[in-house]
Parts: C-alpha cells; structure tokens; sequence
C-alpha cells in the first residue's frame, strides 16, 4: 500500500459544473439538455461606481450639481457666502462708475450746449438752473425671502432699525418693551445653559478619551488575539508534522502492522505498546477518568486527581490527540481534583466534570478560558462528598441539557441547564435498608448508602444500575424516586464500575475491589460469570465491536482481555502495561472505531495499545455463505453462551 502510487490530471475544467442542466424548449416544448458546460468560476466581483465623465450620465451629474450648488449659493446668508458674492459685489460697483461716468460726459455735454447758447443769446435775462440730478433708487429688498442674514444672527434687525431710528415713540412701544424683555430673558438662559455645558465638556472629554484608550487596548489585544490564533494553527500544524515524522515508526505499526505470530498462539493474543502521553504538570496527579471524544474519534480526555484522601490537590482536564502525543490539545486546571467526567453525544465540545469537592461543571472546548463555563454551588445542591460518575442523558421537554450524578452523598441528582445556570433535581436517595443511626434525643436517623458508580441502559431509557461502597448494586427507574426496582448482592467491597452490554439489552457487566469480574442478567439475581483477577480491579469496559469481549485493568499493573466466544473460562490476554510495582493502573477505555485501548494509571501517564487480531477476531467465512454481521449477530452470539450457563443451573 505504500508503495503504490496515485496519479492526478489536472485540467482547467471546474469540477464543480453542473454537467446535466436541461432548459425548457418553447420551440419544441420540452426539456432539452444543454450541449455547453461554462467552466468559469468566479473567485471576486465587486460592481463600481464610476462613471466616465463625457459619458451622457457624467453630463447630466455634473449639471445636476451645478444647479444644486447655485441653488445652496442663494440660499446662504450674506455672511456665509463664498467668494462668488465679493466678485458680484464688485461687478455691480462696475456698473455703478459706469453710469456715474456717463452721467458726467452727459452732464458735460449739456454744459458746453448752455455755453454755446449763451454766446448766441446774450440777450436773454437768465438762464434757466438745470434740474438736480435724480438718487440712484436702491433696491428692497424681498420681504418673503426668509433666508436672510437678519434671520441667521442674535441681534433682531427690528430692535438695531428701533434704536437708530427717531425717538418719536409709537403707539405700541409698552407691547415691544415687554416683548423685548422676554427676548432677553430668553437670551440669559441660553447663556447660562451654554456655560453649564461647557462646565461639564471637560468631564464629558476626558470620560470620551479614557472610552478612546479601551477601545484601543481592546482593539489591540483582538488584533493579537487573531494573530496569536493564526499563528497558533500553523504552529500546530507543523507539530503534527514534525510528531509525524518523530514518530513515524509508531504511526507504521498503528496502520499497518498485524502480528502474525497470532496464528501460533492457540487463540492467544496480545497488546502492542504505540504511544505515552505525559504531561509535566500532571506528574503527581492520578488518571481518575478517561473519555473518547464521540465525534473525533482520535480525540480522547483525561481527568486528574487523587485518589488519596490525605493527598487531595489541585486537578486537571487534558484533552489528547493521537496525532500529536507530544502535549495536549487543550489543558484545564481546577483547584479540586477531577474524579470523572463525561462528553456529550451531540455536543462534543461539552465536558461534563465531577469535583472531589462534590461540585459539578460544565466545559467548554470552544472557550479558551480555563474556568468552566457552567459550575454548581452550595447554593445550587451540590453534593457534600466526591463525584464518582457524571453521565450526559437526553435533552428534557424544553431541549435543555441535562446529566446525572453519583456521590458518596447517597444522591443520585439530575443536572439541567437552565438560562445558563445549573438546576440540581434529586433523582433517588440510596437508603441502606435495616440500617439506622441514633440521632439526638434518641432520634432514629435512616443511612444512605455510598454510590460508586451508575449507568444508563442503552435502550430503555429510565432503566440505571447503580453501584455503592457496601458492594450492592441497585436497580433504579428515573420514575421512582423512594424505591428500587431490585437490589443486587454483587460483591463484598466497593463496587468501582458497572457497565451495561453494548448489544444485548439484559446483559451487564461490574468490577470491584475483591479482585472479582462479574457478568449479569438483570433478571437473575446471580452472576452469569465470575471471574477472579487476583488483585482489585479498578475498571472494566465492553468492547464497541463484540458483544463478548470486554478488557478489565488491576492494582498490580496488568491488563485482562476476555472473548467468551473464544474461552468462557480465562483471559485470552493478559499483559503488564506499567512496570513499576507501586504504580497502579486505574482507567481503561475501548476506541469506538480504531482497535486500540487507552490505560491510564496513577503517575499521570496513559498509554495507548494496539489489539492483536486474535482480541479483534471476526466470524470466519464459510463457502458459499455470506459472513453476518450487525447487532442480532451479537445479539445471538452472547445469547447462546448465557443458555448454556442457564441450562446447568436449572437443571441443579
């Protein structure tokens, strides 16, 4: 497969034309295909807005303006006029010297004519004197025109034309005096009013300026913010590539090797070591949870805290890649450990957590703050010990998010989100039954039992098993809040997981610290197997492509995969994964699609294996038969191995 090589031609053709458009003949009235395909794509088009301006359009903008310009010029007050009005100005003066000079040469004229005709009449007793020369009439101007000079200014040009006129009082004078008395009161408040604003602009000022620096600040730390994420998807890039090629012989064996010495081993298989993932600030912290991410399947979580009750610190939410191993993906930190958590199916980018502290929360991937964006409180109902388990479920009547809880509290709370608060509501309280405590004034207190552990059933959506710290596990419906629907004597100390079968809907599996593994019908009150491990098991997880095979890790560092289609009695594989005797492993999880588990421990580190194609073994295929698969496949495979085991039982 390496070696093989894949060619490409490229053409100038667009791969994305359409190649069977047909119109509608109205010639022949039917649809007809289109024999021409328009391989243009355009990338940017952007429509301007010049215009040429010898064009007929430029021509008609350009007197459109000069007429709007003309029409603003007449409109303005003498005052506000351009210099177009001083050229007017001076034009008419023009015109008046010029009349003056002919009135002159005119004026001349008549005086030689009267001296010529008193030279020729001397007889005459006296001139008639020559009538006075006529005022130039001075234009009025328009009394309707209300866009006058008069009309732009404080002064009132009736009040200026009062005072230089005669003081011959009129009729009206007390009614202008008053009049003018309201104008000038109106005067003084304007003038108060401007004052009190101009008090109040260097407040408003310097308000404005420090807006002007936050915007600024803001504007530059978004302006680095998108230049740190720009530069951050390359540099991330390029680590993968860099990881890629570091680990090169790792990512080989992931895709492609099989071991074949499988076929010698008499249905034995084993585990294939790839990749450690290790982070230096989780160095003294435990793996206390692990998750597959449901939509990113490379993609996993990893919650850290203690187990330790005298060692309790701060925890951490790690999210890994398998493509880079080298540091994670994103890091949260918590000042309470993590004790487990879970994704949401349809939301992967919502972490549900469960604090030591027996707080909840909620985190986002798509937030970049390290505080999760949902978090309980003791106002809120928050448990008051630690959180083993948190399980999304089904979104409620109102499409609002909602998960469970367990607690050594004896609660069993569902989480909703409701306008961006949780809202605790107690599902079912875990009562010991026969047992009490005296209480003051002899008061008869009941005892709750300590949860460890739940699941949800795949199909029947009320249905939870729940298991404690006394080593029950209770049957509960999300319907009864006061009874169970059956109470299981499971183990002799704390039940540490309980996990129902991926196909078959009766089947389920639980693990606890008496070194036992055992599988149940919850309708039978015994165990359909037990398996001892010789050491506590600290979980165990069905595999998402067999209904029999299920992997269950231990204190003393070992890993134990199962296939009862294969051997009902042992282990199929049983390997060391941590090599130090004081180091425990604590977590194992199943890829959904790859076939590769995760083991974390109690060192912080998580180790990523590859399955032997012995653990992953398929129906053979027969001739002339087609292989089945699916569900009912499983189904009936898990199916005959419980009839077996039923049969001894009642026949005895």
């Amino acid at each position: 497969e390496l070696k093989e090589e894949f060619t490409r031609i490229l053409t100038a053709n667009n791969p994305h034309a359409p190649q069977n458009i047909v119109r509608y003949s109205f010639k022949e009235r039917t649809y007809k295909p289109i024999s021409y395909v328009d391989q243009m794509a355009i990338h940017f088009s952007m429509d301007g807005n010049m215009i040429l301006k010898d064009s007929d359009e430029g021509r008609r903008q350009n007197a459109r303006l000069s007429i709007e310009e003309g029409l603003i010029h007449l409109s303005l007050p003498l005052s506000e006029k351009p210099p177009l009005e001083d050229s007017a100005v001076i034009s008419e003066e023009a015109e008046i010297k010029e009349e003056e000079s002919t009135e002159d040469a005119q004026a001349a004229g008549e005086e030689e004519a009267e001296e010529a005709g008193t030279a020729e009449v001397a007889e005459a007793p006296e001139a008639e004197e020559p009538p006075p020369p006529r005022p130039r009439e001075r234009k009025l101007a328009n009394q309707f025109n209300f866009i006058e000079r008069a009309s732009k200014t404080l002064n009132n040009p009736l009040r200026d034309r009062a005072c230089q006129s005669e003081p011959t009082p009129c009729k009206n004078f007390s009614a202008t005096a008053n009049q003018w008395e309201i104008y000038d009161a109106y005067v003084e408040e304007l003038e108060k009013m401007e004052k009190s604003k101009e008090k109040e602009k260097p407040r408003a000022h310097i308000a404005k300026k420090e807006e002007k620096r936050k915007d600024r600040k803001s504007t530059s730390l978004e302006s680095q913010s998108d230049d740190i994420t720009k530069v951050s998807k390359a540099a991330k890039i390029m680590e993968r590539m860099v990881n890629q090629n570091t680990f090169d012989d790792i990512a080989q064996d992931f895709k492609y090797f099989e071991d074949a010495s499988d076929e010698y081993r008499d249905q034995q298989g084993t585990l294939l070591p790839l990749w450690k993932f290790q982070y230096d600030k989780t160095k003294r912290l435990a793996v206390t949870a692990i998750s597959w991410n449901p939509k990113y399947k490379d993609l996993f979580a990893v919650g850290y805290g203690s187990y330790d009750f005298m060692k309790q610190s701060r925890g951490m939410l790690l999210l890994y890649t398998m493509k880079n191993p080298s540091f994670p993906e994103y890091v949260f930190s918590s000042e309470s450990g993590i004790m487990c958590l879970d994704i949401h199916s349809d939301h992967p980018h919502l972490v549900a957590v469960g604090f030591y502290d027996g707080n909840v929360a909620i985190y986002s991937l798509k937030k970049p703050s390290s505080q999760p964006s949902y978090k309980s409180s003791a106002k809120s109902g928050k448990h008051t010990e630690p959180v083993w388990q948190v399980k999304w479920q089904k979104d409620d009547m109102d499409n609002n998010l909602n998960f469970f809880s367990v607690s050594s509290d004896g609660r069993i709370v569902s989480w909703t989100l409701v306008k961006n608060e949780l809202v605790h509501t107690d599902v079912i309280k875990l009562s010991v039954e026969g047992a009490t405590m005296q209480g003051p004034e002899g008061l008869q207190l009941q005892t709750l039992g300590c949860g460890t552990s739940f699941d949800f059933h795949k199909k029947i959506d009320y249905l939870f098993l729940v298991g404690t710290e006394e080593g029950k596990i209770y049957k509960c419906s999300k319907c009864y809040s006061s009874q169970f629907l059956d109470v299981f004597e499971a183990h002799h100390m704390a039940v540490d997981a309980v996990s129902w079968n991926p196909y078959h809907m009766k089947v389920f599996i639980s693990c606890s610290s008496d070194w036992t593994v055992k599988i149940w019908d919850h309708t039978i009150k015994t165990p359909m197997f037990i398996y001892d491990l010789n050491s506590a098991v600290g979980d165990v997880a069905w595999s998402p492509y067999s209904s029999t095979v299920f992997a269950a890790v231990t204190n003393d560092g070992k890993a134990h995969v199962f296939d009862l289609s294969v051997n009902k009695y042992e282990a199929i594989c049983i390997q060391v994964v941590v090599a130090k005797k004081k180091n425990k492993i604590t977590h194992v999880r199943f890829n959904p699609v790859y076939p590769v588990v995760i083991i974390g421990d109690d060192r912080g580190h998580v180790t990523c294996l590859k399955l032997s194609p012995n653990l992953r073994r398929m129906p053979k295929e027969k001739k002339g038969q087609e292989v089945k698969k699916g569900p009912e496949v499983e189904i009936a495979k898990l199916d005959k191995l419980l009839n077996l085991v039923r049969e001894p039982a009642s026949q005895a």
